[in-house]
């Protein structure tokens, strides 16, 4: 997969944002750590994988493609922020989704603690498993990403 024209993406949107709300580079770490989480129980509501006492099944699979992408966007932008870049490896889909989910929910907070390169991909690694178990092609991702990045930028020139 070819990371860095996300990388370059993310890097014009963060720009963007940086320039509109007069933000250092890097500034918002522990922010962008949050609206990961955040973002991560947003699409875990969507899969709803962890009602097990509903019968409800998950929101389209359009939805569900959404709420990854936002987690997308956050990873690259941490990326940004700390030095450090995801480059494509072999994934080996394990478990369930709410292993996956509970596998993200932990790298993200040990990155959290360490900040250093190790953590970082292995956060990214674990929200890309997570992503097959979500059953997200890399076609899926690019194209959600790229649309999203694009209103990302709308939402930013509405006064989001």
């Amino acid at each position: 997969m070819d990371w860095k024209s996300l990388y370059d993406m993310q890097r014009k949107l963060d720009h963007y944002i940086e320039e509109q709300h007069e933000i250092e580079k890097g500034q918002m770490v522990d922010e962008k750590i949050l609206a990961m989480l955040v973002e991560l129980g947003e699409l875990a509501n969507e899969t709803r994988c962890f009602k097990f006492w509903s019968t409800k099944g998950p929101s389209e699979k359009a939805v569900i493609l959404e709420e990854y992408v936002d987690g997308v966007h956050f990873l690259l932008s941490l990326g940004l922020d700390l030095g450090y870049r995801y480059t494509s490896t072999s994934l080996k889909e394990s478990g369930s989704q709410t292993a996956a989910f509970l596998a993200v929910y932990s790298s993200i907070q040990h990155m959290k603690k360490e900040k250093d390169e190790q953590s970082y991909v292995k956060a990214f690694y674990d929200y890309l498993v997570l992503g097959l178990t979500l059953g997200i092609t890399e076609k899926e991702l690019i194209e959600a990403y790229e649309r999203k990045n694009a209103i990302n930028f709308e939402r930013q020139n509405e006064g989001y």
